[in-house]
Formats: C-alpha cells, sequence, structure tokens
C-alpha cells in the first residue's frame, strides 16, 4: 500500500514525535497486513511510544502476529492488546526492552497469554508460584521453555514499574531457586537409585543466595551430602556428586532452547580443586581450619534453596557462628580489601570505566563495604545478618553504623546501578556488567529508565553522578561513624556505640583501640574551623592508616603534626585543597620511624608533599643544595650556627628523600608503585649522598672561616669512599672518607698538617654534637694503615705510602673512592694519583686476587653477628651487598685498565659495563643487580622502620609486616617475602660462587 505524499509527512512526524528512530521502517511494518485493523489506532502508537524502544516493540510485535497459528488467533491478540491495557503495557514493554524476549515469543506465540492475568497475586509471586509454572517441565528443554515463560512475567513487571528493582532482583532469585529444585528432581527422576542412597542438599550463594539475583547470572552453590539412612558414606557421596553433576547440567547445558544460566559451584572448600559434594562435617573442618576471609564472606549469603532443606539448615546454622568470627581475623580488614583491589585490577584496562559490576564506583563497591561492616558488627547485632545488601544497609543505618544521609545515598546509587545493569542484561538476555558504547544501546536503555528528554545524556549523567557518590562513601562508610560517635555533634542521631566502635578500630588493625579513639576525640571534636576540616579529611586518613603496617602510629603521628601546626593557617588548607598531599602524609606516618621522626622535629616539612611551591618530593640536585648550605653558612654568625643549619637543611632533604622512597613505594590511589625497585634504590643512594657532599661543604666553609678566615694554611679535600663515593648512601648510613692536603705556597708543612688536623676535628665534633637533628658520623678508618695511620695526609705522603707500601685491601677500598668536598683542583690530582692502583695496567695479579678472596672469607666469618641467619643477612650473608660488591670489584680492579666503562665507583654501573664487556653473561648481571637492589632495598627498609640502622630482617611481627609492606608484599605476606629474599639471594651467590671464587 502507497501512502499519499500528505498522509506519509503526518505519519512520520507522528512516529519521530512517538520515539521512533526509523520512521520509514515502522510505517512499513505499520503497513503491513498484520496490523491491517489497528494501523490508525492512536492507543497502539500511544503505547509504542510509550516503550524504551518503539522500533523494537513493532518490531517484535509483528512478528509475535506472524507467529500466530491464524487469523483467529491474530485477531484475539490484537484484541485484547488494544482493549486491555495492563496486557499492552506489559507485552509492549517487554518487547520494546528485551530483544531475547522477544524471540522466545516468537518461537512460543501462545505465551503472550502468561501477561494477561492481572490478579494481586501475579504481582508479587513467590518460590511457590515459580513451582506451579515450572511444574509440567519433564525435560530439560521443557524446563527451558517454562523458565523464559516466568521470566517473560518478571521482565513485563519489572519494564512497567509493578516492582522496583530489589522486588525484581528477588523474584529472579525464587524463579532460581524454583529452578533448580525442578532440575534436581529431574535429576533425581533419571537416576531414583542415586536418589536413595543420599541426602542432598543445595545452598544459594552470591546473589542468589542473597534474594538479589540479575536476569543472567551464574547461580553460585554448594553443595552437602550425606548418607541416607544406613547406606555407606563413601557410595553415597558418589551418588551425590552424581546428580549434583547432572542438576548443573540440566541448567547448564544449550539446547534448541538456549541454556538457563551456569550453576557455579567453585565457592566451596577448596574450589574447583575440591570434591563437589562434602558432608556437613568435611565442610566444618575446612572452614574451621583451612578457610580464607573472602570465603566466610561469601558465606553471609548462604541460603538453602533445594534438595533437603533440613539438612541445609543444619549446614546454615553450624557455620553461621564462624561468619562473625571473621573479623577478629588478622589482618581481617585489608584481606578484604585486598580482595577488592584485586578484583580491580583484574578488569581490562579498556573496560575500567564502563563497569557497573567491577569498576570504581560500581555495584561491588557498595557491596563490599556493606558486608565489611556486617562482618565487624554482626556478631553483637542480629539485625545485620541479611544476606541481601539493602536490607543490610537498611539495618547498619537503623542502628547507627552508617551515616543515615549516606546510607540514604548509597541506596539510590545502588537501586539506579541495579535498575541499568538489569536493563543492559535485559536486551539480549546475556551475562555483561558493562554499560555499552553504542549511541542506540544508551538510547534505549535511557528510555527504559525514564529519561525521556535526552536519553543519551541524561542517562551519562546520572550514571556517572551515581559512581561518584559510591567512590566518595564507600570507603568513608566505614570510618566516618567512628567520628560520630566521638566528636557527638548531632543530637538524636544514632551512633556507634562506645563497643561497637572499639569493635571498628579493632577489625581496622589498631592494637590500642582505647587510645585511638582518644586521638579520634582529641581531632574531630569541637565546633571550630580546624575540627570541622579534619572531621571531612579523617574518614580518607583513616582507610589509609588502615592500608599501612601501623595504623596506631599512623593516627598518633597525625595528631602530633596537627597539634604542632593545626593553628597555621596553610597546614590544613594543603591537606584539604592538594590532592597529594593528605595521601602522602598518611603514608608517610604510618610507614615506621625514621619519617615521622624527623618530620616531627620541624613539622613545616609537611610542605614538601603537597602538589605546590615545597618543592614537590623530587630529590635536589648537589650543586642547589650546595647553594643553599654555603648560604646559611655565610649568614651564621660563627660556625656552630652555620654547622647547626647545614645540619637543620640535611634533616629536611632526608625528610624529602625518605618520603619520596615511602610514597613510591607504597603508591596512591592516582599513581601505582614505582615497579622499578632500582630506580628506587638510585633515587635514595643519589639523594642521600649529595645531601652528605653538601653538609660536608657547608661544615668545612664554616669551620675554615671561624679559624681562618676566607683561606686555610693548606689546601684541603675530602675523598668520599665506601658508600658514599659509591653515591650509594643508606639512610643510616656513615659518612667513609679520606683527608687529603697540599701547604700552600710560603706554609710549613708542620703548620699545614695542625690546620688540617684541627679542621678534621672541628668538623667531626660539629657534625656529631648533640642536636634535634641526626648526626652525620664521619669515618676515616680506610685511610692508610687504617686506624693506626695519621688521620690527615698530604697529597704528597699518599703517593709516597701507595708507592712503597700500598696493601691489597687498600686498592680494593680505593675503587670507591670520589671528591666530594673542598679543594676541586686537589681532589682531581688525588684520582689521577689512585687510578694506577685501582686500574692496574695489565691487570690484578693472581697473589693478589687470592688475597682478596680470603679477606672476603675471613670478613664473612669474623664480622657476621653471633646468631644471626646468614641467610638473611642483608650485607654479609650469602647473596648479599658484599657478595655482589666484591665480585664486581674484583672484575673492575681485573679488568678496569682496558674497559672504560668500568671505571665507575657505583654498583649498579660498573655491573652493567662488565656485562657489555662480556665480562659475565646477561643472566649473571640480572642475578647479581636484583640481588644487590633487594639487599639495599630491605637495609632501607629497616632503618625507615625501626629508625635505626640494621642488615637483617626485624623480629617483631608489626615492624616485619611494615618492612614487607615498603617492599610490595601485602598483609599477611611476610613469609612471601622472607622466601622470595632467600631465592633472591641463592640465585646470586651461585653466580658469586661461579666468577668470585671460582678462579675469574
Amino acid at each position: 500500500m502507497t501512502s499519499a505524499p500528505g498522509r506519509r509527512s503526518s505519519i512520520f512526524t507522528r512516529l519521530l514525535r512517538h520515539g521512533f528512530t526509523d520512521p520509514s521502517g515502522a510505517e512499513r511494518l505499520l503497513d503491513s497486513p498484520e496490523l491491517a485493523t489497528v494501523r490508525n489506532d492512536p492507543v497502539l502508537l500511544d503505547a509504542l511510544g510509550g516503550t524504551a524502544d518503539p522500533d523494537l516493540a513493532l518490531h517484535g510485535l509483528v512478528r509475535l502476529l506472524e507467529a500466530q497459528d491464524g487469523a483467529t488467533d491474530r485477531q484475539e491478540l490484537l484484541d485484547t492488546v488494544i482493549a486491555a491495557k495492563p496486557l499492552r503495557d506489559r507485552l509492549l514493554g517487554v518487547l520494546g526492552a528485551s530483544e531475547a524476549l522477544a524471540e522466545h515469543l516468537a518461537r512460543h506465540p501462545r505465551d503472550w497469554q502468561a501477561l494477561v492475568t492481572y490478579e494481586p497475586r501475579d504481582l508479587h509471586p513467590g518460590v511457590e508460584e515459580f513451582e506451579r509454572g515450572l511444574a509440567d517441565a519433564a525435560d530439560p528443554v521443557a524446563l527451558r521453555v517454562s523458565y523464559r515463560r516466568c521470566l517473560l512475567s518478571i521482565a513485563a513487571r519489572d519494564v512497567c514499574g509493578t516492582v522496583d528493582v530489589s522486588q525484581t532482583a528477588a523474584e529472579l532469585a525464587d524463579l532460581a531457586t524454583a529452578t533448580l529444585r525442578a532440575a534436581l528432581a529431574l535429576a533425581a527422576a533419571g537416576a531414583p537409585e542415586d536418589a536413595a542412597l543420599c541426602r542432598l542438599a543445595v545452598i544459594a550463594m552470591g546473589k542468589c543466595g542473597g534474594h538479589e539475583l540479575n536476569y543472567v547470572s551464574d547461580v553460585d552453590v554448594i553443595f552437602v551430602g550425606e548418607a541416607a539412612g544406613d547406606a555407606d558414606e563413601g557410595k553415597a557421596l558418589r551418588a551425590a556428586t552424581r546428580l549434583a553433576s547432572h542438576m548443573m547440567r540440566i541448567c547448564s547445558e544449550t539446547t534448541v532452547e538456549g541454556s538457563i544460566w551456569p550453576v557455579d559451584a567453585n565457592l566451596r572448600p577448596e574450589g574447583r580443586n575440591g570434591p563437589l559434594v562434602r558432608t556437613l562435617a568435611s565442610h566444618l573442618a575446612y572452614y574451621q581450619r583451612w578457610a580464607k576471609t573472602w570465603e566466610f564472606q561469601a558465606l553471609l549469603k548462604a541460603r538453602p534453596v533445594a534438595g533437603d532443606l533440613a539438612l541445609g539448615e543444619e549446614y546454615t546454622a553450624a557455620l553461621r557462628p564462624l561468619v562473625w568470627q571473621a573479623a577478629e581475623r588478622e589482618n581481617f580488614v585489608a584481606d578484604v580489601q585486598e580482595m577488592r583491589r584485586r578484583v580491580v585490577a583484574n578488569i581490562p584496562a579498556a573496560e575500567v570505566e564502563r563497569q557497573l559490576k567491577l569498576g570504581p564506583g560500581g555495584l561491588r563497591d557498595v557491596e563490599f563495604a556493606v558486608q565489611l561492616l556486617q562482618l565487624v558488627h554482626g556478631r553483637a547485632d542480629a539485625s545485620l545478618r541479611s544476606g541481601t545488601t539493602l536490607d543490610a544497609l537498611k539495618a547498619l543505618a537503623a542502628g547507627g553504623y552508617v551515616g543515615r544521609a549516606d546510607a540514604a545515598q548509597l541506596d539510590e546509587a545502588y537501586r539506579f546501578l541495579r535498575s541499568l545493569e538489569h536493563r543492559i542484561q535485559l536486551h539480549r538476555l546475556r551475562r555483561t556488567h558493562l554499560v555499552p558504547e553504542a549511541e542506540a544501546d544508551l538510547r534505549r536503555l535511557g528510555r527504559s529508565l525514564g529519561l525521556r528528554t535526552d536519553p543519551v545524556a541524561e542517562l551519562t549523567r546520572e550514571w556517572r553522578r551515581h559512581t561518584t557518590v559510591v567512590r566518595r562513601l564507600h570507603e568513608k562508610l566505614f570510618y566516618r561513624p567512628l567520628l560520630d560517635a566521638v566528636a557527638a555533634l548531632a543530637p538524636g542521631e544514632a551512633r556507634l556505640s562506645a563497643e561497637a566502635a572499639r569493635e571498628r578500630m579493632v577489625a581496622l588493625g589498631y592494637a590500642d583501640p582505647a587510645a585511638a579513639l582518644r586521638h579520634l576525640e582529641a581531632l574531630a571534636s569541637g565546633v571550630t574551623r580546624k575540627a570541622a576540616i579534619q572531621r571531612t579529611l579523617l574518614p580518607v586518613l583513616l582507610g589509609w592508616f588502615a592500608d599501612s603496617a601501623d595504623p596506631d602510629a599512623g593516627l598518633l603521628n597525625f595528631r602530633k603534626v596537627s597539634d604542632a601546626l593545626g593553628k597555621t593557617p596553610w597546614y590544613l588548607r594543603l591537606l584539604r585543597d592538594e590532592g597529594a598531599a593528605a595521601e602522602n602524609l598518611a603514608r608517610v606516618l604510618s610507614a615506621g620511624r625514621l619519617a615521622p621522626d624527623l618530620l616531627m622535629r620541624a613539622p613545616e616539612a609537611v610542605a614538601l608533599l603537597g602538589d605546590g611551591d615545597g618543592g614537590g618530593l623530587a630529590p635536589r640536585s648537589r650543586a642547589s643544595l650546595e647553594q643553599e648550605v654555603l648560604a646559611a653558612v655565610r649568614r651564621a654568625d660563627n660556625a656552630v650556627q652555620g654547622v647547626t643549619a647545614a645540619r637543620g637543611v640535611r634533616r629536611r632533604e632526608l625528610f624529602r628523600t625518605a618520603a619520596a622512597d615511602i610514597v613510591g613505594s607504597y603508591g596512591t590511589e592516582s599513581q601505582p608503585a614505582e615497579a622499578d625497585q632500582g630506580a628506587l634504590v638510585d633515587l635514595v643512594g643519589g639523594a642521600v649522598s649529595d645531601l652528605t657532599a653538601a653538609t660536608l661543604a657547608g661544615t668545612l666553609r664554616a669551620v675554615v672561616r671561624e679559624g681562618w678566615g676566607d683561606t686555610l694554611p693548606t689546601r684541603f679535600a675530602v675523598i668520599g669512599m665506601g658508600r658514599f663515593g659509591g653515591h650509594e648512601l643508606g639512610y643510616g648510613s656513615d659518612a667513609d672518607v679520606l683527608f687529603v692536603h697540599e701547604p700552600r705556597d710560603g706554609v710549613g708543612e708542620r703548620e699545614a698538617s695542625e690546620a688540617a688536623n684541627k679542621v678534621v676535628a672541628e668538623m667531626r665534633r660539629l657534625l656529631q654534637a648533640p642536636s634535634a637533628d641526626p648526626p652525620l658520623l664521619i669515618d676515616a678508618d680506610l685511610r692508610p694503615e687504617g686506624k693506626s695511620g695519621p688521620l690527615v695526609r698530604t697529597l704528597g705522603s699518599y703517593e709516597a705510602y701507595y708507592r712503597r707500601w700500598a696493601l691489597v685491601w687498600e686498592r680494593h677500598a680505593l675503587l670507591r673512592a670520589e671528591p666530594v668536598a673542598g679543594d676541586e683542583d686537589l681532589g682531581r690530582r688525588f684520582v689521577e694519583l689512585i687510578d694506577p692502583l685501582r686500574y692496574p695496567a695489565g691487570g690484578l695479579e693472581e697473589d693478589a686476587a687470592r688475597e682478596i678472596r680470603r679477606l672476603k672469607a675471613r670478613m664473612e666469618a669474623e664480622r657476621l653477628p653471633r646468631g644471626a641467619d646468614p641467610k638473611l643477612h642483608a650485607k654479609l650473608g650469602p647473596g648479599g651487598l658484599s657478595d655482589v660488591e666484591w665480585t664486581v670489584q674484583l672484575l673492575q680492579l681485573r679488568h678496569g685498565a682496558e674497559v672504560p666503562g668500568l671505571r665507575t665507583t657505583r654498583t649498579r654501573e660498573a655491573l652493567a659495563a662488565a656485562r657489555a664487556a662480556g665480562l659475565l653473561s646477561e643472566e649473571d648481571a640480572a642475578f647479581l643487580d636484583e640481588a644487590w637492589v633487594l639487599a639495599t632495598r630491605v637495609r632501607n627498609a629497616v632503618m625507615l622502620v625501626r629508625g635505626r640502622a640494621g642488615d637483617t630482617f626485624p623480629t617483631v611481627p608489626r615492624e616485619l609486616a611494615a618492612v614487607g609492606r615498603y617492599l610490595g608484599y601485602g598483609p599477611g605476606h611476610a613469609g612471601d617475602m622472607l622466601d622470595a629474599y632467600r631465592r633472591t639471594a641463592r640465585r646470586a651467590r651461585g653466580v658469586v660462587e661461579e666468577l668470585f671464587y671460582g678462579g675469574l
């Protein structure tokens, strides 16, 4: 039929106005013979325009009419659609939202009649009603058809708004329950002898157990089996396993009618590696002894749904007490949060922003937060034990465990996100949690949720708004009620009891919850601007403290810093307004003793943690450090003041370096932890070495100026040795040095020597004097003749000594010599003097090589502390720093004259040069480098955590855990850290045995 131009234009316009995106196609469908009697009926057009996708609804209606057996059936359907508004809204609503259900109706054209009845009992069906709907299914194919017919009625109520999203999810769970029962009955009917041998209970888990299922989701279950009567237990369990497997196949396998949904039993003890069916006693034994925290979290939703319900009730009754003891487990909160982080980390990068379920601000964030609070407080408060997320959230708010306003926002966000998830899955009945990208899909989704003005823009805006709310609240949810409990600013609002607050602090990992709550009260109480800002900051800070190995120390240190700086206008503004500052501060304050100790001596250094003018955490160059130190010395009235200023700069810059190291090691929410451990080692070694050099330069200038004015009677240079010369100093390292001088013209050697010795004595005294700043110890024991030799020598004296008397160990030590302060020309000439000694032409004599090996063996035997585990000693143990360094240095002594790249004081540079020159393999070089970096990181970690130097892992569990966090190991993985260290050191030792002791 061809329309007149005027009529066509009018219909085209009406179709556009009613939401059709393909009005030409819609017009052709309306002109089809199947719609001949109603094509001009305004009721039909209005109803189609009210659907999520009018084009899809019209296409589905035509297909359904075409599928009817004859004209009589078609007319019956059309008459009912036009005359009965409930059916019209239900049927067209489903056809406009679900391509998959339209396909089902086209294959089973009489199923539309399931939508005709509109009695009160049809509005909220339960398990019994669904069981009646599935009762006639005699085989798996028929079960699928009956299941889809029931699903059709649920979808109809959903898209018409007859029920809300939580009721829809409950109905889907009830339909799943009825389906599992029907599938188990089919399995039992197929194997009556198996059914007679056993009692089998099906426990729903996950969303089905929580009465909050999606349209398309795996149905998580656990099976419990027992022998029936006097049957043999082994035979009974094998029979139960066959029944359970058959039941799973009935639901999961694809037939001509598709599948229902996968039944997933992987939440059972031992996962897919464990037996499919266990006895109740076996389940109980596993959970009492082996279960991880996440397994108790999963049991929150356990619910008997099919099979032997009495056995199922016995199962939940036996395990329920264990669920509510889970919060007492060590690292409970950290385990749950780590599980959440792992889930997010496994999302493909391209999908993170579209993930409704698992992405940041998604459904799982709400569910994890609610479950965490349930596990902490549910033991004492039975009202919190619902397996349904929204019911549990409501109970948490009623009990004061969550702020009412926060709970209301989360409830709204969760409902929106679940509704969006339902509509996405309903379209093709596929298991997905990704928001689509196509505009047509977004338009259909927006309209299905009632967003009609600009569906795509409105949907995107609402979705982002709700995910932002969830992101902002899901972690604060755990901490904010603690502040409300101690600050007591809202009379009449339900608040945490003192015991509930204590429980929550213990769950967060606080060893002294009473002290922690006192700190919170001191920080958050009152009506001052300071207290108000603290109350805003603390929920986030508490989360970061809880993510550390020592939350108590983090909170205590934050209180100390806030007490010192709380009245300064910039401090709280910095934490509130500069994104990185608050998180950086939390990491630094809870990572150990060293950084907080440095900060407490000058709290204004907090400014370094921000993004603004404090210079940030990037280490400063040696030139800029020296410039600042020398300028401070010039301004000082005397040497004491000058060196005090230099030590103050050193303290501040040590804090900067430690903070950068901690933040790089821990990572932040916006910046992951530094993956290159060697880069962190180089950062610390370079920064601390440059800082030490600048401090010595300033101290030398201060001492000379006070004693001799502008010019010392002798030229004077400081030569860095050991780690100092190698740019590898750690936080607790002494400064190994040599002192060299050269009398000026006209100055006697005695006068010059006395002046040089006075300079050294005064430098050492001022740098070690008791002070608020950490001392800098100068060690000159690597000088000729060691402790027995003169502290300072002239360049000529060094030359004479080295020419006649230099021992192998002294030549070895000179490999790390590098001028660090004083007269540059004198330092350069000293290097020219020693180069032939440390890089001998023709290489190292074999006798000297044997002597070096003998010295190394003696050092290992004599210096290793009594009682220390050699395999875990980072400096002297097998595969430790000494092993790697002596191996590399032996290569330098042998080949430095011929390989220019080996003429460096830095271990990693020399190792890379040796590898490039073919002196060792790529693999061996990698083993040595990895071991050296790890051992250095261990020493740095020990100093950061304990506040004092050490070469072995701490024995105190909390300190060991803090070292683990610094090295990238989560809570409870200290054993993995020690194993990894042993493994890395063992590989390096194998290389050392071959290259160092094997006769290079």
